[in-house]
């Protein structure tokens, strides 16, 4: 599969997901002390949950429409795509953990890392294809980033 084409399929998953959990919230918001009432924690953490399916999938589709507008390459927009369907993944999955577990909070600097993360490497990616300079491609090298854009290095003399 093509770097982003799974982002593709998670965000439209993400978006029939988004479907599928508000038509169950919908068979039963009407009672009014459904989950401890409208204002109560749990309920909100529902909704949460429920809403970022929507959100994070249109997140995941931006993506892939980023990828088919800008020319970027190399491993970061791996990583910055892995990010995006982890975040994804996890925070309504977190959210439904929380409703019901409150002191995991902390739970929640999975998915916002994730996404963070996924969203600062795809600025740099876009910032870089759109300044007239070749695209950047950075390379692992002795557990460090080095950044490469296409130009000869100046050769070192000793």
């Amino acid at each position: 599969m093509e770097t982003g084409q799974i982002n593709l399929l998670f965000a439209w998953l993400w978006i029939l997901f988004g479907f599928v959990s508000g038509m169950i919230l919908g068979m039963f918001f009407q009672g009014e002390n459904w989950l401890g009432g409208y204002g109560s924690f749990q309920r909100r953490m529902y909704r949460l949950g429920h809403i970022s399916f929507f959100g994070l999938g249109a997140v995941n589709l931006l993506f892939w429409l980023t990828l088919q507008k800008v020319s970027v390459s190399g491993p970061l927009v791996g990583l910055a795509s892995w990010a995006l369907i982890i975040g994804g993944a996890t925070m309504p999955l977190c959210c439904l953990v929380m409703a019901h577990f409150r002191r995991l909070h902390l739970i929640f600097a999975l998915p916002v890392l994730s996404l963070i993360t996924g969203g600062i490497l795809m600025l740099i990616l876009v910032f870089h294809s759109g300044t007239g300079v070749p695209p950047v491609s950075f390379h692992l090298e002795a557990n460090h980033f080095s950044e490469t854009q296409g130009r000869p290095t100046p050769a070192t003399t000793p």
